[in-house]
């Protein structure tokens, strides 16, 4: 039996719902095809980005090692990375994905390092933003990310239960999944921030942003959400104000890579559910619609073990005509 592209991303969409219920925009399906257009017409240029990005930090530890090694009296050697080659030479964050129900802007703060001292395996971001009209890349596009800790909290909604499935979440709250709609419910308990941040992409489209490795919380996948701004101005205390909003996309974690790190700690100890896997995730599979790949290529940080920590390298590619519209959970009046 044959299903069109088209009849499995909107199955995979409907599947969205029942993880994320409320009213959610649905890409039309010639939508998806020309932005698969423009994305096939940029791989070149994604893989080229991803692999520059990759050849620069290797210089640099190379470097490193060897400015180490003339004062040892002991020879330093470079392992080999996790991957020979980068795997990912496709844009990502199109088709729109859906925010979340834990999108929360008054949290989002201007800065390189999240981290704000949660416990988990370190994490550092490499990306690169393309813009896939010019297959060029894309300067002082604001990149705004979040996620979940090690043990499936979010920030800003610490007193909701990361083990509780959404639906009889919002039950216990007197909410009924027809009712909640994403930018509108307001679900938040706190003013917490950790594992919350954006920065500005370079001269060169890129940017870094430090992390832990995520966690899982029940009914998802491990993932991060991820924003692409521009044209964006901020307030005194480093939130956004406004600007255009070009994608919302989330990003995820190869599956024989997540199960090597979520076997260590803290991790390993989340055993109040079981951790829901790429297969099985409700958004995973639609965000490969269109020919695109949301997986980060990961090596070890130390080129030798990838439970010391980790870099993941992503190109993301952006229409920036393609302006999202509709209000944000949490965002202040610009």
């Amino acid at each position: 039996m044959h299903f069109s592209n088209a009849l499995l991303t909107m199955s995979f969409i409907a599947l969205s719902v029942i993880a994320h219920p409320g009213p959610h925009a649905v890409d039309s399906f010639s939508s998806i095809q020309r932005r698969s257009g423009m994305s096939k017409r940029c791989e070149s240029a994604a893989a080229a980005l991803n692999q520059k990005r990759y050849n620069k930090r290797t210089l640099q530890n190379k470097n490193k090692l060897e400015a180490r090694s003339k004062n040892a009296t002991y020879e330093l050697t470079t392992e080999a990375p996790y991957y020979e080659v980068l795997q990912n030479d496709t844009c990502v964050l199109t088709p729109t994905t859906t925010e979340g129900p834990y999108v929360w802007p008054r949290s989002q703060t201007l800065r390189q390092d999240m981290t704000e001292g949660q416990s988990g395996i370190p994490f550092t971001l490499d990306v690169g933003v393309l813009d896939m009209a010019t297959c060029e890349p894309l300067e002082n596009a604001l990149v705004d990310f979040w996620h979940c800790n090690a043990t499936g909290t979010y920030s800003s909604f610490t007193g909701r239960s990361a083990d509780t499935p959404f639906v009889e979440l919002l039950t216990s709250l007197n909410i009924s999944a027809a009712d909640f709609e994403i930018g509108v419910t307001d679900l938040h308990t706190d003013d917490t921030t950790f594992l919350r941040g954006m920065w500005p992409t370079d001269s060169e489209g890129m940017m870094e942003m430090k992390t832990i490795v995520p966690g899982f919380y029940v009914e998802r996948a491990i993932h991060i959400h991820v924003e692409v701004h521009t044209n964006w101005t901020l307030r005194s205390n480093g939130t956004i104000v406004g600007g255009n909003r070009i994608s919302t996309g989330q990003i995820y974690i190869n599956e024989t890579v997540a199960e090597t790190l979520m076997a260590q700690e803290p991790y390993v100890s989340h055993t109040a559910i079981n951790r829901t896997t790429n297969d099985v995730d409700s958004i995973f599979a639609s965000s490969f619609a269109g020919g695109y790949n949301p997986v980060i290529d990961i090596v070890a940080a130390d080129g030798v073990d990838i439970t010391n920590g980790v870099i993941g390298y992503i190109t993301i590619g952006v229409d920036t005509t393609d302006i999202q519209t509709g209000s944000i959970s949490g965002a202040p009046p610009s």
